[in-house]
């Protein structure tokens, strides 16, 4: 459905573009070029921007640049020419003027938000530069004339000020979401350790074992044997996967793939007064790495600590790899923690941790029911932990999404498998 509305957006914006456009260059004959087609050219590039984007991020100090200087030309074409210059009282040019200048402060704006700096300095600045000369096209300057370029030069002002801003909040975030998934290494990093130093005792143990037992009992020895193949086999698979995490980009962009929104929390860490350990620095395996068998603790934890009742559904008798049973622990505890942050209206939460039917694979649930959920924003609630968190169990195989549920609240679904 998404995709369809992209879709939908992307070809209402090419059809406004090209037809705007197409109009201007009919119309020139009988206005003149300098009042149609520069209108016409701003509006077709806005059009098509914002049509397009977020996929002409890196274009869109070209576009402004090229908007900015084609309204720029026609400006320098009716002061040079006193035929093309506008006529005070002109309806025409009255009414496009302005949706001319409206056009170039939404290219500006965009422009200061995303643009690299020296790229935006061009494209802000033609098409900033050409609102407030676009009174030039009525003649000499004058007192009068430098009064309007004044008042027009308000709007630029305002339009690189909020591009500024907006783009010290993307700033902001983009760096609270490497922090957090910073956290979410340092937490598997240290998992590895617990991992690796468990399967490395269990062999030594059994080599200790087979050693004793080798003369009297072959059998028990070789049974030894295969249980230190299986241990080394575990160690091996849980080195494997954290070396890959460990070795991906930490800075990358997450933009559009976390589950947060731009008015998220800050820290990207969970809360650890909910009885997880995922709140702080884990500093070389002190605290246990968690387990499904450690849910129904945090459960308690959360619901006596004065949040929502948590309903916890627990299928019995689940037995799951060490690292899928970490990774859905902190799932729910990072779940919980938005849930106490960002849903103070929910009656409460449904927890729900079951092997999906028909698959090997561990399906995590987490469901409030705060109203406004479903109609809100989509990422108006979900913490900067859980980019990291989706980073982590995408390395595991699975799947993590969090979004609005019908008729409200709020839900996060992982898929992690069971092997393989």
């Amino acid at each position: 459905m998404r995709r369809g509305n992209v879709r939908w957006r992307r070809s209402v914006g090419a059809g406004l573009a090209g037809g705007t456009a197409l109009l201007g260059l009919c119309a020139a004959p009988l206005y003149g070029w300098t009042v149609t087609v520069p209108v016409a050219a701003v509006v077709a590039v806005t059009a098509g921007v914002l049509a397009g984007w977020p996929d002409v991020r890196d274009r869109i100090w070209a576009a402004a640049a090229g908007a900015g200087g084609v309204s720029l030309a026609a400006t320098a074409a009716a002061w040079a020419s006193s035929g093309d210059r506008y006529v005070e009282g002109a309806t025409l040019a009255g009414v496009l003027a302005p949706a001319e200048a409206g056009g170039l402060v939404v290219l500006t704006v965009l422009a200061v938000r995303v643009a690299p700096p020296s790229l935006a300095v061009a494209g802000a600045g033609l098409a900033g530069a050409a609102v407030p000369c676009w009174v030039l096209r009525f003649g000499d300057p004058g007192a009068v004339t430098a009064v309007a370029l004044g008042a027009w030069s308000l709007p630029v002002l305002l339009a690189v000020a909020a591009g500024l801003y907006l783009r010290s909040l993307d700033d902001r975030r983009r760096r609270s979401v490497a922090a957090a998934r910073r956290r979410q290494r340092r937490e598997l990093a240290s998992d590895l350790h617990d991992f690796v130093a468990h399967d490395v005792s269990a062999m030594l143990a059994q080599a200790q074992a087979g050693r004793i037992v080798a003369g009297r009992d072959p059998d028990a020895a070789a049974r030894a044997f295969e249980t230190i193949e299986r241990a080394a086999l575990r160690a091996l698979a849980s080195l494997d996967r954290t070396v890959r995490m460990l070795h991906s980009d930490p800075d990358g962009d997450t933009d559009g793939g976390s589950g947060g929104g731009t008015g998220s929390d800050t820290d990207g860490g969970t809360d650890g007064s909910i009885g997880g350990d995922t709140g702080g620095d884990t500093g070389g395996g002190v605290a246990p790495v968690p387990t499904l068998g450690d849910l129904p603790g945090l459960a308690s934890a959360f619901t006596a600590s004065g949040g929502v009742p948590v309903r916890l559904d627990l299928e019995p008798g689940l037995v799951v790899p060490r690292e899928v049973g970490a990774t859905a622990y902190r799932v729910v505890t990072e779940a919980l923690t938005n849930v106490r942050r960002h849903a103070p209206g929910a009656s409460g939460v449904d927890v729900s941790v079951r092997r999906a039917a028909g698959s090997r694979t561990v399906r995590v649930l987490v469901t409030d029911d705060a109203p406004g959920g479903a109609a809100g924003t989509p990422g108006r609630r979900g913490g900067l932990g859980l980019p990291g968190l989706r980073e982590r169990v995408e390395v595991l195989g699975g799947t993590l999404a969090a979004g609005p549920r019908d008729p409200s609240g709020w839900r996060v679904a992982a898929e992690l498998p069971l092997g393989g």
